[in-house]
């Protein structure tokens, strides 16, 4: 390898490297194409299309299914990328392993500490909307008026949401549990919430005008693409199938599929659920709304069960996300633990149960605390800026390592590289200008604080220096 006995911020680790050191993680090879589409499907349909669509919809009017539209094709382009270098790299840490094969290690870094606020927020950011359903559904069904004050975070009516705490904590004892055990919750999960939007969907088409597309884009193509960025946040988490690579038997077989075919389950149910979520009622009569499909169902069809299934179904679905991302970031930290960029105890598995049980502890505490106390909208924008970046250095990464290596074997090939992948890369960058400028200096800040924990611990403990000064 280029600069193996001098490696400095910018060597890269080969492909065949990193899979060497895959393979004797101690992680348990459990989980099939089945298991890893459910793994998308359930990281994607959750909060984005629950809670978010009340907060977009505001910004685009009816005009909400071009930006799903727009915010799917940014994340196809991505998602063909992803497959590539999943396919050829099969190794867990999803973008920040594909940087550190292609553009060295401190970009590896920065997308990896990128991706930890990424994932981490994302599961603050879900659990959060967990909350506002449950007391909806309990209100409803046994009249228990769930206190506000424990059940909303501070600047949406409450102090300290206790339901989010609950659900992230509960997840990751699951996970510490076992991947076995995690992969067969979570595709009962996703089979139940696609079913609840299935029946919203059959329901809310008997209900639908056709005049509440009027106006169809109140506020112009600015604002439809103002909630592309916004809703772009509905498509993060299928890049969580990528982290499992190390936990899947047929790894260049099965990633590609599972990436690009929860991707295209995802986008298809979105785009139904936003055309009849858009025809039930004006959309003004949503913006803002926590529980933007169960009211329209209420208000707009008058059915209150319904809105009871649609809330228990939000419940399944978020659920489902807290536990699939919270999966993949403890996958991520794993990696560049394992790699020494961060504390190397923490890339211990436990024996008992083949899960690096110490990183999903401290994962789970730290995104338990945030979603008790940080609202959900900020937390989108600064997720959504994050995953932009991340798809960024992706796109990037297929153009690069088929320049560097061409002949390495692939189980899935981009096709009209470089054109695409460029694309994919214009788009991300295109949605990340309509992010504000607070999102901006917050992404800034936490970008700049990974820096110095690069220089003052990455770059002198990192395993590639290590070897390469034993050598």
């Amino acid at each position: 390898m280029p600069g193996r006995e001098h490696p400095g911020p910018f060597s890269t680790i080969s492909a065949k490297r990193l899979t060497e050191t895959a393979e004797g993680s101690g992680l348990r090879k459990a989980v099939g194409v089945l298991d890893l589409t459910a793994l998308g499907v359930g990281a994607v349909i959750g909060t984005g299309i629950f809670v978010i669509i009340g907060e977009a919809i505001g910004d685009s009017g009816p005009a909400i299914v071009i930006s799903f539209l727009l915010a799917g094709l940014t994340c196809m382009f991505s998602a063909l990328s992803y497959s590539e270098l999943a396919s050829a790299i099969p190794v867990s840490g999803s973008a920040y392993t594909y940087a550190y094969a292609t553009l060295g290690e401190l970009i590896a870094f920065i997308i990896g500490w990128d991706l930890i606020l990424e994932y981490g927020l994302s599961v603050a950011a879900v659990a959060v909307g967990w909350g506002g359903y449950l007391k909806e559904l309990l209100d409803s069904l046994f009249s228990i008026n769930f206190p506000s004050e424990i059940a909303n975070p501070p600047g949406e009516g409450g102090s300290f949401n206790a339901p989010a705490v609950f659900l992230v904590l509960s997840m990751t004892a699951l996970l510490i549990a076992g991947i076995r055990e995690s992969a067969r919750t979570n595709t009962v999960m996703v089979v139940i919430k696609v079913a609840v939007l299935l029946l919203f969907i059959v329901i809310g088409v008997t209900a639908f005008d056709s005049s509440n597309f009027e106006p169809f884009a109140p506020n112009g193509f600015t604002g439809m693409v103002d909630a592309a960025a916004l809703i772009f946040f509905a498509y993060i988490g299928f890049d969580a199938v990528s982290t499992a690579s190390e936990e899947c038997k047929e790894p260049s077989r099965d990633m590609p599929r599972a990436i690009i075919g929860s991707l295209a389950i995802a986008t298809t149910i979105y785009i139904a659920v936003a055309v009849v979520t858009s025809g039930l009622l004006p959309y003004d009569a949503l913006k803002g709304d926590t529980s933007p499909l169960a009211t329209a169902l209420d208000q707009g069809a008058g059915i209150g069960w319904g809105a009871d299934v649609i809330s228990f179904g939000a419940l399944i679905a978020i659920t489902s996300v807290v536990l699939t991302i919270l999966y993949g970031q403890t996958r991520i930290f794993f990696a560049m633990s394992r790699d020494g960029l961060l504390p190397d105890f923490f890339a211990k598995v436990w024996e008992r149960t083949k899960t690096p049980a110490l990183i999903t502890l401290t994962v789970g505490l730290l995104a338990a605390a945030i979603s008790a106390f940080v609202p959900l909208k900020e937390i989108a924008k600064l997720v959504n800026i994050g995953t932009l970046f991340a798809f960024l250095i992706v796109n990037v990464g297929v153009i690069v390592l088929r320049r560097t290596k061409p002949d390495l074997e692939r189980g899935y090939r981009v096709p009209f590289v470089p054109v695409l992948p460029l694309i994919g890369a214009a788009l991300c960058i295109f949605l990340m200008t309509y992010l504000d400028g607070q999102t901006w200096i917050r992404f800034g800040i936490w970008m700049a604080i990974g820096l110095l924990v690069y220089a003052g611990y990455g770059y002198r403990h990192s395993r590639l220096r290590e070897d390469a000064a034993g050598a």
